[in-house]
């Protein structure tokens, strides 16, 4: 991995979300130009966008109409073009979200796909003829709710979609949809654009021949990733894409890879084997999983998040670290301390993630320590997933109360409200009406209320951000687990062969008493701490205030 990539800071922009600059209600591309100079003074170099290509937005635009076409609520092309040539004249570079496991129904592929089984099309999608009843040909659920497969009357046959049924899964094993694909990539990158998160990439390749999934409790259908999680031919298809397409160019490959372990992660990654230069896990992200999946009424337990978290780490060379995305609720609210210690906790996480071996990703908000939205009606919200799943919840006998409760912890809005910028009207976001509700506390929680104070969230993001790509030891060291069975502190240390940092994270909120590690005593400089008078230990003690974090390094 060559030094740009291992020192990219990436900074997630939910663009619909982020910066309004004509009032229409909705973020777009010469919005996000506006606040270049914002990112670029946080200490992040490289911008994931998410995806403005032409699209319905029955799922936020991960429904794709046209892959080389802007869809006219972010802007123009030519918005574009200004956006790359701003954001390189700032030493930022650029990465798009590449949808390519499925389109939206409105693609013109899936169009002619649709109309008959003897056109130039009618293979660019997954088809499958019905059981002798009429049923669907597997019990395979979406992702979303509901079955996987739809039904097409004009050819007599269901289609696949692991998500929702406007996003029909592509056919990987058609070499001409790989070709298709890959010329998109090329009209993009020819462009200018820096590399792709490539969105649910480990679903590409399908199973030759489909069957039943196995059903859990309270379950309907099988499970979506069921025989299509890193499917027979993933490999070869990301060899392919890189050799036609990625080694070309100087470029960085991020492929999101739910449902697969560390040991699976190896393949894709691994520099001799020509795929993907690193990959977004999700195991982390189910600490606080249950009965109803994500939906569960559960509170994480810190050791199952320390142990994630450390099985990653030692299993892979290099990692994506984050704890938050569009997908996530604000980690604030998930994994720290939303009321008393929101300003402590914002700190500590970071520290806790974003110090990791591998690359740090930021999703917009983190920054200031934004918190989950809390609706009080389930048609307050916009989230196709969350609907789905309160209609669920219901049908299982779970009150209208208990429900709600359930979806307001995990829905996908809670990342997806406006970015808030200032206390003017809708956070600074749109002088119009915002297309997703503005988190009331925008009052407290801002941009330019943490640009005025310099122990702010933000301020501290800056200084980490920077403690990091100015410490080889925390872009390189070894990664070592120091508090495999505290219950209360997450510590870690980063080391050389010349330096060595240990990382100490409380996530309680009370006092904690901790032992240095020996080779730190009476030989450490304290360099970062979310607590400002936190001073260099005289003894191997150091108490923990709630929800605190520090840096120390061995002098």
């Amino acid at each position: 991995m060559n030094d740009w990539k291992k020192k990219a800071i990436v900074y997630e922009a939910y663009v619909q979300s982020f910066n309004d600059s004509d009032g229409d209600g909705t973020g777009d591309l010469p919005g996000l130009i506006e606040k270049l100079d914002y990112i670029k003074n946080l200490g992040a170099n490289v911008i994931w966008l998410t995806p403005i290509f032409k699209s319905p937005l029955v799922d936020n635009g991960y429904d794709i109409a046209d892959y080389e076409a802007i869809n006219p609520i972010y802007g123009s092309m030519n918005d574009f073009k200004k956006l790359l040539q701003q954001a390189h004249e700032r030493d930022l570079k650029i990465v798009m979200d590449l949808v390519v496991n499925h389109t939206s129904d409105q693609h013109k592929w899936f169009k002619e796909s649709k109309k008959n089984r003897n056109n130039k099309y009618s293979d660019y999608y997954i088809w499958r003829d019905p059981k002798e009843d009429g049923s669907a040909p597997t019990n395979l659920g979406s992702a979303f709710g509901g079955s996987a497969w739809t039904y097409v009357p004009e050819r007599n046959q269901y289609y696949l979609h692991l998500f929702a049924k406007q996003q029909p899964d592509l056919n990987w094993n058609n070499p001409q949809v790989r070709n298709d694909i890959y010329h998109m990539m090329k009209f993009w990158l020819d462009m200018g654009v820096d590399g792709f998160r490539m969105d649910s990439i480990s679903f590409i390749s399908k199973p030759s021949k489909f069957e039943d999934a196995p059903l859990e409790d309270n379950k309907e259908y099988g499970a979506y990733y069921y025989g299509s999680a890193n499917g027979p031919h993933i490999h070869e298809y990301l060899r392919e894409m890189n050799q036609k397409v990625l080694s070309k160019y100087d470029v960085i490959s991020i492929g999101e890879t739910p449902h697969t372990t560390a040991r699976e992660a190896r393949l894709f990654v691994e520099p001799d084997r020509h795929e993907l230069d690193m990959v977004f896990q999700f195991e982390h992200m189910h600490v606080d999983y249950g009965e109803f999946g994500r939906y569960s009424d559960i509170t994480f337990k810190m050791s199952d998040l320390r142990n994630s978290m450390t099985s990653w780490q030692n299993d892979l060379s290099w990692n994506s670290n984050y704890l938050g995305n569009h997908d996530q609720p604000r980690i604030v609210s998930r994994f720290g301390n939303d009321l008393k210690y929101r300003r402590e906790s914002a700190k500590m996480l970071a520290m806790v993630s974003l110090l990791q071996k591998g690359t740090p990703f930021i999703f917009q908000g983190e920054e200031i320590g934004m918190t989950n939205l809390h609706i009080k009606n389930i048609d307050e919200l916009k989230d196709l997933e969350a609907h789905n799943i309160y209609s669920f919840l219901k049908s299982k006998g779970i009150s209208d109360k208990d429900a709600l409760k359930m979806v307001n912890r995990k829905t996908r809005d809670n990342a997806r409200t406006p970015m808030q910028w200032n206390k003017e009207q809708n956070a600074g976001f749109s002088s119009g009406n915002p297309w997703i509700e503005v988190n009331p506390n925008y009052l407290e929680i801002n941009v330019k209320k943490d640009l005025q104070d310099p122990n702010s969230i933000y301020r501290f993001y800056q200084k980490l951000l920077k403690l990091r790509n100015n410490n080889q030891v925390l872009l390189d060291g070894n990664y070592d687990l120091i508090t495999p069975e505290d219950s209360a502190i997450f510590a870690y240390t980063r080391s050389s062969d010349k330096d060595k940092v240990v990382i100490i994270c409380s996530f309680v909120p009370y006092k904690v008493k901790y032992e240095l590690p020996e080779d730190f005593v009476n030989k450490n400089k304290v360099i970062l701490s979310n607590y400002d008078d936190r001073e260099d230990m005289a003894s191997n003690t150091i108490y923990l205030r709630p929800y605190e974090g520090v840096v120390i390094k061995r002098e």
